[in-house]
């Protein structure tokens, strides 16, 4: 049963994500370095974590490779998201990124063998609509663009196999070896990254103190404590509505941008018609749930 707490859970995970914006502006490590701290220092916290509460590490053979896998997604995505904000700009890498709720609802259904649900889809479409209206752009942003609907496809993704990993995989466990298996991916990626898209190919290793500072903020607290929560969260709500709850994202990133960077930014009617949009396809999904796609509860 999906309780008023698992509904807190949800939004606040999705406040912290939001919060990681505001952090990546912060720090100053080009994306593919900054994501390598992130994953490795997540890596690091949440063994000594489980160590420390004797945690289960332990999951099939036939699992790691997955897992791994996965991992490599979450990071291909940071990489996308990140990266499509230093191509254009946040706005648009925000903007691309909401199609997650669209790719969401076209695979979850397929992922389980079922037929998609039209109400899904154009909800997913009524977000997108929204957080394009907050957010507009204009047609020299086009790769950037791309690169973040690229992002957004690789979050609905990943989403969508957690979901069928928490169904029998220790949520713990599950994060564990994404973050291990995301480090080691970019570690790996890294002599092409300097190589081809690096001048002169220095990579940037060395934090600054305020860095550190913030790394620590975004790897144990926004990835993995968000992660671990949002991975129990998936064993009882659908995936969809969890994707398209996370497209208040930009909402949260804002206000907060407001009020740590004290910018003078001025909302025009345009981001309250989106967010109308956004909240409304929030609040309408679990009733059109109810009356055609049958319970609340996530499908196992």
């Amino acid at each position: 049963m999906i309780t008023a707490g698992d509904y807190f859970k949800l939004h606040f995970v999705v406040f912290l994500w939001g919060f990681t914006a505001i952090l990546g502006k912060l720090i100053t490590l080009p994306p593919v370095e900054m994501i390598l701290f992130r994953t490795t220092l997540a890596t690091i916290g949440l063994a000594v974590v489980m160590l420390f509460r004797k945690s289960d590490f332990r999951v099939s053979g036939k699992d790691v490779p997955g897992l791994f896998l996965t991992g490599a997604i979450i990071a291909a995505h940071w990489i996308a998201f990140f990266g499509s904000a230093r191509m254009a700009n946040v706005s648009i890498s925000l903007a691309g990124f909401a199609t997650a709720s669209l790719w969401t609802a076209i695979m979850e259904p397929l992922s389980r063998g079922k037929s998609i649900k039209g109400f899904e889809v154009f909800l997913g479409l009524c977000v997108i609509a929204g957080i394009v209206i907050i957010f507009s752009f204009d047609d020299g942003h086009r790769a950037g663009f791309l690169v973040a609907i690229l992002s957004g496809f690789l979050a609905s993704l990943f989403a969508v196999i957690n979901a069928r990993y928490t169904e029998r995989i220790a949520v713990g466990a599950i994060t564990l070896y994404e973050m291990a298996g995301a480090a080691f991916s970019i570690a790996v990626f890294l002599p092409f990254y300097s190589r081809y898209w690096v001048e002169d190919g220095a990579l940037k290793l060395v934090p600054t103190i305020p860095d550190w500072v913030y790394l620590i903020i975004l790897s144990g607290v926004c990835t993995v404590f968000a992660f671990v929560v949002m991975l129990r969260l998936m064993r009882k709500i659908p995936v969809f509505f969890i994707q398209l709850t996370i497209n208040l994202e930009p909402v949260y990133g804002i206000l907060m941008a407001l009020i740590v960077f004290r910018e003078s930014e001025r909302m025009d009617v345009r981001f309250y018609i989106g967010t109308f949009i956004i909240i409304s396809s929030i609040i309408a999904y679990p009733y059109l749930r109810r009356r055609y796609g049958g319970s609340l509860t996530s499908q196992r």
